[in-house]
């Protein structure tokens, strides 16, 4: 039996999987790459503009929460695509919630950068 790898080889493996994760997402999810994008704009706006700390870290912070839940509805996907490529209504209602999930996080963003900009520039 193999042994676990602990303290720091730990961290570097758990480090190179994760990195694997965004490079899946990347290749292969259209939405992870067109949401990345539009990420980095965002940031770089929210890094730019002459607003207080708090209202940077929400502009960011609701962006990067769009990428970590798009993320998330991705593996989900992946998943219910490996178990089976036939239909079934849980299979289907999986996929949704996951979109569901993604959406209410693009609305969250939209709603925090729209009420902290209003309310910056008003």
């Amino acid at each position: 039996m193999a042994s676990k790898a602990t303290g720091i080889t730990r961290i570097i493996k758990a480090a190179g999987y994760s990195w694997q994760g965004l490079k899946a997402a990347w290749c292969n999810e259209a939405a992870f790459r067109q949401e990345s994008v539009m990420a980095v704009i965002a940031i770089a706006l929210a890094c730019w503009l002459d607003v207080s700390p708090v209202t940077r870290i929400l502009l960011i912070g609701s962006v990067v929460l769009v990428m970590i839940v798009e993320i998330l509805n991705s593996a989900i996907e992946a998943l219910v695509d490996r178990v089976g490529t036939d239909y079934h209504e849980l299979s289907g209602r999986a996929k949704d919630m996951g979109s569901a999930a993604v959406l209410i996080a693009l609305i969250l963003a939209a709603v925090t950068w729209g009420t902290l900009l209003w309310a910056h520039f008003r």
